[in-house]
């Protein structure tokens, strides 16, 4: 079960923590910060807390949400200084994401119990016990009327769970961990979540699956602020996914006047990064398998690409080193526009630390998710019905704006196959979350993928299900396949390098 697509009450502070930054950077000037200490008052006002036990512990978990959102590092409990220390650091735009990029607020996890069988209250007491019968530790005993396990011998296996008719027995895991497609997750001294950050790809399904809020990652929406203010034009390169991401009232046809709105110089396609690196893949797949290599992996998604390479070494030359959409779509902007920055806007946290690579940053200077582009978008009160509808935003093939989904790499690589190679038959294979990536790369392993073009994404349902997403996976899905339907161009083939270059900009 997820809480991914409803909204609650740690969406609502996440986007307030985001919408509070993003009015600070706004308004920003002469080195003053000091309104960052009146910030946790306006999101949690009042004496009485809503959310939790505690208004002080409620704002001392605001605090640190800002610390994030601004870049910075996080904070423990036990340290004692104002919000703004060392805050002047978010002033300077080129800096850079420092490790860890996904933080625990220690004092705001709840210490879920990690996979332990209980017996709930719905327990009857019935004569037959079969959750004692079937238990092979003899663990369960009959206290009161009432089933009870010892958890010194229970193995968590749950055949008694599984045996209740009443379904009174319940097996408990923290949400974060369960989650966790890299087992990165394990418990501190005090029960407390902790993340293994030599295991971690930064994929976000942590916190996006964390029902206390207290898993956060760092954001740049402070810098890209403080850079658009510059003379520096910043450009805005948005992911596939984005359609629909801001409600119905900010389509495609909108989406370039709306950046302009938040400052920057203009909003451009990374779906025709899309198509380029579909063209790139095509042509090694065909080159190198399986000559070469015995099958080939998807470049694109950053939290799959590193958990391939790092898990199975010996296989890490069969994924792609094709550039990804992003900086391919950054390098065009850069080659276009000499000297400007660009900002990627996507649904992705592992996306952050891929451009924060030394070989990438001179393609993508920040990375922002959509979810903190709607604090943006909040914090300049800007109502997308203001904005007339340009059918500007058609640089790209359906196809590529089809990346955005579990499925559409592969299927863009293999039409541009077929269409130059009939003669080749592309076998394909795809998953979707990182334990089903791993499957699949066990498999290939093992020889059942030889010849394959495999596709790996490290979130439910493809980029549509990032951590930095707003939108509900299957509404997301859904606008995204629509979008793709009403490109003029169907193929990665029909798009070109050279009609890009000259779209964009042309049209004001």
């Amino acid at each position: 079960m997820s809480v991914r697509g409803i909204y609650t009450s740690v969406n609502d502070i996440r986007k307030r923590v985001f919408e509070e930054v993003a009015r600070l950077s706004y308004n920003y000037k002469d080195g003053d910060l000091s309104e960052m200490e009146l910030i946790p008052y306006r999101i949690i006002p009042g004496e009485i807390s809503t959310y939790r036990e505690s208004v002080f512990l409620e704002r001392a978990i605001v605090k640190e949400r800002m610390r994030l959102a601004m870049g910075l590092n996080l904070r423990t409990v036990s340290e004692h200084a104002p919000v703004s220390t060392g805050a002047e650091e978010c002033i300077k735009p080129e800096k850079y994401y420092q490790p860890p990029l996904i933080n625990i607020i220690k004092f705001a996890c709840h210490a879920c119990p990690d996979n332990q069988v209980v017996v709930s209250d719905q327990c009857q007491g019935c004569l037959a016990q079969p959750c004692q019968e079937v238990c092979p530790k003899d663990a369960i005993t009959t206290i009161n009327g009432k089933s009870v396990i010892d958890q010194e011998k229970c193995i968590k296996c749950g055949r008694c769970a599984d045996v209740c008719p009443y379904g009174a027995i319940i097996k408990l895991k923290r949400p974060c961990a369960v989650h966790c497609g890299m087992k990165a997750i394990s418990s501190d001294e005090y029960g407390r979540a902790e993340i293994d950050q030599e295991k971690c790809v930064s994929c976000g399904m942590c916190l996006a699956n964390c029902p206390f809020g207290a898993i956060a990652d760092k954001a740049q929406i402070f810098q890209t602020i403080q850079a658009i203010k510059s003379d520096v034009p910043v450009y805005a390169a948005i992911a596939p996914a984005i359609v629909g991401q801001f409600g119905p009232d900010l389509t495609l046809d909108k989406m370039r006047a709306a950046f302009k709105a938040l400052g920057f110089e203009d909003a451009i396609e990374v779906a025709i990064g899309a198509d380029l690196c579909t063209l790139q893949e095509a042509e090694d797949f065909i080159n190198e398998v399986p000559e070469k290599l015995p099958f080939m992996g998807t470049s694109c998604c950053p939290a799959w690409s590193v958990m391939a390479k790092k898990e199975f070494p010996e296989q890490a030359e069969s994924i792609s080193m094709a550039l990804t959409p992003m900086v391919l779509t950054g390098r065009l902007i850069k080659k276009k526009h000499p000297g400007c920055k660009v900002a990627f806007i996507g649904p992705c946290a592992a996306k952050k630390l891929e451009a924060s690579r030394r070989t990438i940053r001179s393609d993508v200077d920040f990375v922002l998710t959509f979810e903190e582009v709607m604090g943006m978008f909040e914090a300049r009160d800007i109502d997308f019905k203001d904005f007339e509808n340009h059918n500007t935003m058609h640089g790209a093939s359906g196809d590529g704006r089809a990346f955005a989904i579990s499925g559409g790499v592969a299927e863009a690589v293999a039409n541009v196959i077929q269409e130059r190679y009939p003669e080749r038959d592309v076998h394909i294979e795809r998953a979707e979350g990182l334990d089903n990536c791993r499957k699949m790369m066990l498999m290939a392993k093992a020889g059942k993928y030889d010849g394959y073009l495999l596709e790996g994404m490290a979130c439910p349902g493809g980029c549509i299900g990032g951590a930095g997403t707003v939108m509900p996976v299957n509404k997301s899905r859904a606008a995204v396949l629509q979008n793709q339907k009403n490109s003029s161009k169907a193929h990665s083939y029909d798009s070109t390098y050279e009609e890009w270059l000259e779209e964009i900009g042309a049209v004001e």
